[in-house]
């Protein structure tokens, strides 16, 4: 550690911010404290390896930037000095070697989140870390010391640095809550309401098409709102619709229906096809082919690809060709609301970027880091929420030690 005494400093929540920036401050010399609410720390990492630990994205940094919303210098700048490939770097460094799939994300080469914890956890103990858990944050005292309730009631930690990384309210079983929100705005810190973000969406399906597609994937189709298009696949569910390509456009999608109630989500169930072609194909079927034999043969359409149609159409299909391929290249679905923040993958909202400086302090609270999904930001899934905890949680760290560092002995 260069010019700076070393320092007994607090990290609140045990999540990847968190656990990031505790490593970078024991790493300088340190006596980190990680206080986590539930029984062990990185619950919500070890769920999101569950499917393969997608850590992060291949794409070229100017693009990286594009997918977080809304884009902050503050972020940009802590992805900067934690990119994608020092992040791969990183995990190397564990032992746990990465690969890029074949849509560009990064996994590690184990596919699982548990190795790379268990290594990480044990970096983290060599370095002194101590970790406390079943320790819930309550807030401040008036000294400025930190309390938390735990199994054997309310303790009290003194005044010190702290940095604060506490998620957001997805999935509140594995940790994020969303309880420090009363905390931070009783102490007239601006916090933009916790939304679902990365979520799926009801849809008013026919109870034909719910009982029998509910659980049945729609595969390479292209989802479309507005000027945004994502292909990918989607997943059919008994009141609604998720799945990547869903979540890929979950803010869009979210804000439309704030703004009027609902969303019109256009689905080209075969991207691969022009709608000449498809054209072509209808016209050109069997004499007394059914329609549901054109569909399939015709158009290439699996069963829950023409139920879609068919929910989209009210039921009734175009009898023309061309307006039946018209249809299956754009049908209108309405989304009426987003499912529960708790079934979300992430939250939007959080603190707002005003409410803290260049080193992630916040201005009414110095000493006081914030990093996280609990900041106002979001991404889509692909890697980008991960890097996003990653960087957060280690430039929130660099800004404490700067902050020490200009503070001196005299804090």
């Amino acid at each position: 550690m260069t010019g700076t005494m070393s320092r007994d400093v607090a990290v609140i929540g045990g999540g990847p911010a968190g656990l990031a920036g505790a490593e970078i401050l024991a790493e300088a010399g340190h006596r980190v404290t990680i206080y986590e609410r539930m029984p062990s720390v990185g619950r919500k990492f070890l769920i999101a390896g569950r499917g393969g630990l997608n850590l992060t994205h291949s794409e070229p940094l100017a693009s990286f930037h594009r997918r977080y919303h809304p884009a902050r210098p503050s972020l940009t700048d802590a992805i900067d000095a934690f990119p994608p490939q020092a992040l791969r770097d990183w995990c190397e460094g564990l032992g746990q070697p990465t690969f890029v799939g074949s849509s560009g994300r990064v996994f590690p080469n184990s596919f699982k989140a548990s190795p790379l914890l268990r290594a990480w956890l044990g970096r983290l103990d060599a370095l002194g870390v101590r970790i406390l858990i079943r320790h819930r944050f309550l807030g401040w005292e008036t000294d400025g010391s930190l309390a938390f309730e735990t199994p054997e009631g309310r303790v009290v930690a003194g005044g010190r640095p702290t940095l604060m990384a506490l998620g957001g309210a997805s999935w509140p079983r594995l940790g994020s809550d969303g309880a420090w929100v009363p905390l931070f705005t009783g102490l007239g810190i601006a916090v933009s309401p916790l939304r679902p973000a990365n979520v799926g969406f009801t849809v008013p399906w026919s109870d034909l098409f719910r009982e029998r597609f509910a659980g049945t994937p729609v595969k390479r189709v292209a989802l479309r709102l507005g000027d945004e298009t994502v292909r990918g696949e989607a997943m059919i569910t008994a009141d609604g619709i998720e799945g990547g390509a869903v979540y890929a456009l979950s803010r869009l999608i979210r804000e439309a229906i704030e703004a009027r109630g609902e969303a019109r989500l256009v689905v080209d169930l075969r991207p691969d096809l022009t709608e000449a072609t498809l054209t072509r194909r209808l016209e050109t079927h069997k004499q007394g082919a059914s329609l549901a034999t054109r569909l399939r043969k015709d158009a290439g359409l699996d069963p829950v690809a023409a139920g879609l149609l068919r929910e989209a159409a009210g039921l009734t299909l175009p009898s023309s060709a061309a307006g039946l391929a018209a249809l299956i290249k754009a049908a209108p679905l309405r989304l009426l609301a987003p499912r529960p923040i708790e079934r979300a993958i992430s939250t939007a909202g959080g603190v707002a970027f005003e409410e803290i400086d260049r080193r992630f302090m916040l201005k009414a609270r110095p000493g006081v880091f914030v990093a996280g999904e609990m900041l106002d930001w979001e991404a889509p899934t692909g890697g980008y929420l991960l890097q996003g905890a990653f960087s957060s949680g280690r430039a929130a760290a660099a800004g404490m030690m700067d902050w020490l560092e200009e503070a001196g002995p005299a804090l």
